[in-house]
């Protein structure tokens, strides 16, 4: 593996196909579920980390309209996506590093992070400062992808690309987004920061859409790119299209897509003392 490639890197072209190719098919059915989650704690301050291009602000903004929500994310590229699919006055915007929370102590009943997780460098230090910027008896819900064999889009696209590199095969997908899965690592990692009350549950759904969509998502809409490209860029189409045609055959042929998929929902509050 190329040690100089930043799995964390959303820029450029990646944020508008990242949006496009896989919102609707890996984000969106998990929005609502956090949204839905969101809407039975009642927060009224929420903190949104690791925001992406706003799928999740999106749902929470529409299932919770009165309250104030901050959407922050490390990458200016998505949020400015995000900001033009969330239009609401009680929603702000804010390129800031989950690591290090420019908010005052206790001032959210909730933080809220959807699939961002597993792309912190430092997780405890997120994790302290989301229990650092809750009030006492504030609310922690975070999203992280189940295995990546619990989810066949992801591993037949990794398993297609890895196979055109087959001395150095694309690690991306298996060693991050679907690399935190270990629900006893999360408590640990979770209890060492302070939270208590703890809950990991893990939820299937099923996800929708087109091969070739998901295939220009994963393989040009995601740090996986950097990877294709740092060993032949020009091989980028090819791998694309070798991913869309192991969807399509998960698919028996067909073009669309009904796959299920699998991840792990945390919840964890701040103790009251």
């Amino acid at each position: 593996m190329d040690n100089s490639i930043d799995d964390t890197a959303f820029n450029g072209s990646i944020p508008a196909l990242y949006d496009r190719c896989l919102g609707p098919f890996l984000f969106e059915p998990y929005a609502a579920e956090i949204a839905n989650r969101a809407m039975q704690i009642g927060p009224w301050h929420l903190l949104e980390t690791a925001a992406g291009t706003g799928i999740v602000t999106q749902a929470l903004s529409r299932m919770l309209p009165a309250i104030d929500i901050v959407a922050t994310d490390l990458n200016p590229a998505m949020l400015e996506v995000a900001h033009g699919r969330v239009t609401s006055s009680k929603v702000g915007f804010a390129p800031v590093n989950a690591q290090d929370l420019p908010f005052p102590d206790g001032c959210f009943d909730m933080v809220v992070c959807q699939f961002g997780a597993m792309f912190f460098p430092d997780r405890p230090a997120a994790y302290r400062e989301a229990f650092r910027v809750l009030r006492p008896g504030g609310y922690f819900l975070l999203a992280v992808w189940d295995r990546i064999e619990a989810n066949p889009a992801a591993a037949a696209v990794a398993e297609a690309v890895a196979g055109l590199f087959p001395d150095d095969p694309p690690g991306f997908l298996a060693r991050t987004p679907y690399g935190y899965h270990d629900a006893d690592l999360i408590e640990a990692e979770l209890d060492a920061a302070g939270f208590r009350a703890r809950q990991v549950e893990t939820v299937a759904k099923e996800s929708r859409g087109k091969a070739g969509e998901v295939a220009l998502g994963l393989c040009q809409g995601s740090p996986l790119r950097a990877e294709i490209e740092a060993r032949a860029p020009e091989r980028l189409g090819e791998a694309t299209d070798a991913a869309a045609a192991r969807l399509r055959a998960l698919a028996g042929g067909a073009e669309a897509l009904a796959l299920p998929m699998s991840a792990l929902i945390v919840g964890a509050r701040r103790p009251l003392a």
